[in-house]
């Protein structure tokens, strides 16, 4: 049997999250770094504040303004900027949400959001304007899901999304899985988190005793964007899950300045391999409101993609896909 690497959370896993950095000044401190010499933006912070985990932040290289971790939270002036064709619900998350707050935007499966909240909140997200006050699923809301899902047995998959639905407690999502295993037309559940990556002293065995108590199979997809988002802890995390049975993907979105470079990639796909996580998806940049400084044109989104299927054998390259408001799949991006 594979061996584990040690590893052992100097904290617990809610004390690191309770710690996180929320100012620019004292990540900037830890990182060796001047604000006055950062393009940030503490009107951006505002409407978007900043949390970032400092295990994240050990990954990052001090005193250096570009390195792409860093870039992918730092509020910086130009989320301040319109840009065209961006808006604050770019894949149509609000339209497919039915009465009972479940999302139902593609055939077979639904989306459960049980948490507004992240261990992380990255510049990028889709997400960041989403009203989740009044949409994430508190017990009573999540009862009606659970009615709904079982009252429509074409539902074969549910995911678990947010926020990010592995911060919730052990027995809340042990409740959970408890209710999904009563409907019988269910056949997977699928877990999407960055927080393997993010803040891996989450990957307890209470938790995945917790996932463990699932009839359907578990499959969890990751976010990590760069190779260097994978350290000693994100390894350990990635193999307890495998080990346990839990089947892993990686989606990981093109980021301009961050990823957008055959190298980079190429990287990743084979830091995620080695660890057991199948790189799934890679993903066009949705366009939600303070992200277009992100965004990579298609033009040089193909000219990578191609470079990656020349370097890489078949199953290290990604899906390369984007996500339309109101359509029945993500597109697949083609010359």
């Amino acid at each position: 049997m594979t061996k584990i690497p040690p590893f052992v959370p100097k904290i617990s896993w809610q004390q690191e999250l309770a710690e996180a950095f929320t100012t620019i000044e004292a990540l900037s401190a830890f990182l060796e770094l001047d604000p006055k010499n950062l393009p940030i933006s503490e009107q951006a912070a505002k409407q978007f504040a900043l949390k970032v985990p400092k295990s994240f932040a050990e990954s990052m290289h001090k005193n250096d303004p570009a390195d792409p971790l860093l870039l992918q939270v730092l509020p910086v002036h130009d989320e301040t900027l319109a840009y065209p064709g961006f808006n604050d619900d770019p894949v149509g998350d609000l339209m497919a949400t039915r009465e009972n707050h479940i999302l139902h935007k593609y055939q077979g499966r639904v989306l459960m959001i049980n948490t507004g909240t992240c261990a992380i909140n990255c510049r990028y997200c889709f997400r960041r304007n989403f009203p989740y006050a009044d949409y994430q699923l508190g017990r009573q809301k999540q009862n009606r899901a659970i009615e709904y899902i079982r009252n429509n047995p074409s539902i074969t998959e549910v995911i678990l999304s947010g926020g990010d639905p592995l911060l919730l407690s052990d027995n809340r999502l042990a409740e959970l899985i408890e209710q999904l295993n009563t409907i019988e037309h269910l056949t997977r559940i699928r877990i999407h988190s960055r927080i393997p990556i993010v803040l891996p002293s989450r990957i307890t065995d209470e938790l995945i005793k917790s996932l463990n108590t699932a009839r359907p199979s578990v499959t969890i997809v990751m976010h990590c964007n760069h190779a260097n988002e994978i350290s000693p802890a994100v390894e350990t995390a990635s193999r307890k899950l495998k080990l346990a049975g839990i089947m892993l993907f990686n989606q990981a979105v093109l980021l301009k300045n961050i990823n957008d470079n055959a190298e980079q990639l190429c990287r990743l796909s084979e830091a995620l391999f080695r660890n057991g996580i199948v790189p799934y998806y890679l993903h066009c940049l949705d366009k939600a409101t303070g992200t277009g400084h992100f965004e990579v044109s298609d033009e040089r989104t193909l000219s990578l993609y191609e470079t990656l299927q020349k370097r890489l054998p078949g199953y290290l390259v990604p899906k390369l896909v984007r996500e339309i408001a109101g359509s029945p799949y993500k597109q697949p991006i083609t010359r």
